[in-house]
């Protein structure tokens, strides 16, 4: 029976699946680590007091990056180039949602309104991160190999989550609601689409990896456009409401350490 426990362990099991399954994990959080920093050194000066949190926010992604390679490394891997089609985060910015990387690569500060939209964005994939990491926490928390990476990152993903939520209502309150919901909108049909893409993408390439037949790869395919039809009809609206955290300042402090797993 396919499920997404079985679908995983045998992306685990094979070298090569399992090698590039965290090569575009390595590569995505990575590119989140850099692109946090750089709203950090451009927060603008009415809002300093985020900067140690946006700072934590891509250390933590940094972070990722390293644990994913450290898992690599364990099983005598290196990283693998990404396929184009997989780039989550790059195909985000080709949409136009989130900070233009050509203005996080300038001198010149972000605005407030910026600032807005880097929430915004991230509310909408660390939504997207967190569920994904709940679901490799279901089904492998107690795995020998990669448990305690994904304890680590699961935990760390529903923090990046309340911080979004935390500071979107703190601009909402301030008189930034209409451009937060218009922003939220916007991102989440647009991420939507973008992970479908990347989900029928990356799945090509272990079915040509693992060789799966024909009629598998139409049944993943499959429902993978079942879950983009639902998140298209009302499954986006998950990832605009804003909630009050129960976990407040969830990024205040430093970063812990990456666990060691070599």
């Amino acid at each position: 029976m396919l499920s997404a426990k079985s679908l995983f362990q045998e992306i685990l099991d094979n070298d090569e699946s399992f090698r590039l399954f965290c090569s575009i994990a390595a590569s995505g959080e990575s590119q989140g680590g850099w692109e946090n920093a750089r709203i950090a050194a451009l927060v603008p000066p009415s809002a300093r007091e985020l900067a140690p949190k946006i700072t934590r926010h891509g250390a933590d992604e940094d972070k990722h990056g390293r644990i994913f390679n450290a898992l690599m490394n364990k099983r005598g891997l290196t990283p693998v180039e990404v396929p184009a089609d997989t780039d989550y985060t790059m195909l985000l910015e080709r949409h136009g949602i989130g900070l233009a990387h050509d203005k996080l690569k300038s001198r010149q500060p972000l605005t407030v309104l910026d600032i807005v939209t880097y929430l915004a964005h991230s509310r909408v994939t660390e939504q997207r991160a967190s569920e994904q990491m709940e679901l490799l926490l279901r089904h492998f928390a107690d795995h020998p190999d990669i448990g305690r990476a994904v304890r680590m990152i699961s935990e760390d993903e529903d923090r990046h989550l309340a911080y979004c939520h935390e500071e979107l209502l703190r601009f909402a309150s301030a008189g930034h609601g209409p451009a937060i919901r218009r922003t939220l909108r916007a991102c989440a049909l647009a991420e939507i689409r973008v992970y479908r893409d990347v989900s029928l993408a990356v799945m090509a390439h272990m079915g040509g990896i693992l060789g799966w037949s024909r009629a598998r790869e139409a049944t993943l395919a499959a429902a993978i456009h079942t879950v983009y039809a639902y998140e298209r009809a009302a499954g986006w609206r998950r990832m605009v409401s804003l909630k009050m955290p129960e976990h407040r300042d969830a990024l205040g402090g430093p970063a812990p350490p990456a666990p060691e797993v070599a």
